[in-house]
């Protein structure tokens, strides 16, 4: 189990840049929000590098933790984890008056802290 874990970045900018990954990236079903938050944890911590070495290094880790999400969660696409298309009214009204968010939604963002931290963690 992981403990809190900080990046130390305060920058007020960081939330408002993730705040359309909800509904895979903007009501899609794309990727989840929570593994796209999580990849971005990944770039924010380890940086880009400044040799193709470097980014290769992080992006096997970025590949890790998508490993490691659909173990877990089975899937990285939103409308596969909650069954849901939000794309359409009809969709969107159907997953917010269901048990989807709490049931699904809040355990992969869970999942996604969880596991990042951890990968965070090992690879300091």
């Amino acid at each position: 189990m992981c403990q809190e874990f900080e990046i130390e970045i305060d920058n007020e900018i960081i939330p408002r840049i993730a705040s359309c990954f909800g509904g895979g990236i903007g009501n899609t079903g794309a990727v989840c929000g929570a593994v796209a938050g999580a990849v971005m944890a990944i770039g924010l911590k380890k940086e880009r590098g400044k040799t193709m070495e470097d980014w290769l290094r992080i992006s096997a880790m970025a590949r890790e933790f998508r490993h490691r999400f659909e173990a877990e969660m089975e899937t990285i696409s939103c409308r596969e984890l909650t069954g849901a298309d939000l794309t359409t009214e009809e969709g969107l009204e159907q997953f917010m008056s269901s048990d989807t968010p709490q049931t699904v939604c809040f355990p992969a963002v869970g999942a996604a802290y969880r596991l990042v931290v951890d990968l965070l963690k090992e690879t300091s």
